[in-house]
């Protein structure tokens, strides 16, 4: 976690930040990039944005909107090595300070008041608050989907054998069929950017991070695939290779956008 610093001339004290691209973007947001983007009043611009996270000096809660997307990457970088950086963004950069955080914090600047919501002007926006995701729901399943792409080799252990891949007029599982279904649509008529996300895994293979209404995959090209489901709490469905899923993960990896 960085430590806090002041950015611009507005005494706001940095917590942490966020990338929102349509490569990479809090999942727990929303299941497409423009979905998230929505969510928080902004135009789904290609070139994506940068949040800050932190209070002002009255403690109150504020995300700042910077168009200054490397920066703000540099500055993750540099924390996750445990390294401090002054995250600044430039006036220019700044599309906007919006009210509340969108994502649940553990921390705060010290020696501030403790986080709470700022106090409401004329025609400022509702202050914006995390997604519910001690319930099961979009929000906890795509919670869920992150944790399982995080920790791949733990979940892979718990599936002995391949799973029979589910063909659309077999006896597999109603929602996973759906779900497949769904995703080999996405082939022929491409969802909105970040509705298939490609990254790094290890050797040549890629995580792919598949999105829909309702349901999550996550999968690795060289792998097999784990499907999560609004409808069933706390499941999760592996999903085998069998004759057809290396092709369709070959696919969605080719339309897949990807972390420049």
């Amino acid at each position: 976690m960085p430590t806090t610093e002041s950015a611009d001339n507005d005494q706001l004290f940095v917590l942490t930040a966020v990338l929102l691209t349509p490569a990479q973007f809090p999942s727990v947001l929303g299941d497409d990039y423009p979905e998230v983007c929505a969510g928080l009043g902004l135009e789904p611009y290609a070139e994506g944005y940068g949040l800050v996270l932190g209070q002002d000096g009255d403690g109150a809660r504020w995300t700042v909107v910077t168009e200054d997307v490397s920066l703000v990457a540099c500055a993750i970088a540099a924390w996750d090595c445990g390294m401090e950086y002054d995250l600044s963004p430039g006036e220019n950069s700044i599309v906007g300070a919006l009210p509340g955080w969108p994502l649940a914090l553990a921390v705060a600047a010290p020696g501030v008041p403790q986080p709470h919501d700022p106090e409401p002007q004329e025609d400022d926006p509702t202050p914006l608050t995390p997604p519910d995701a001690e319930e099961w729901g979009p929000a906890q399943r795509r919670l869920g989907a992150d944790e399982i792409a995080m920790q791949w080799a733990a979940w892979r252990e718990q599936v002995e054998g391949d799973a029979d891949f589910a063909e659309p007029g077999d006896q597999a599982h109603k929602g996973v069929r759906r779900v497949l279904e769904e995703a080999r649509g996405y082939v022929n008529d491409p969802p909105p950017p970040g509705r298939v996300r490609s990254s790094f895994a290890a050797g040549e293979a890629r995580t792919l991070r598949v999105d829909g209404p309702g349901w999550s995959m996550v999968a690795r090209t060289d792998d097999i695939a784990f499907v999560l489901l609004d409808e069933e709490p706390g499941e999760v469905h592996p999903v085998g290779r069998g004759p057809e899923l290396p092709g369709l993960l070959s696919s969605l990896d080719e339309l897949a956008t990807r972390p420049v």
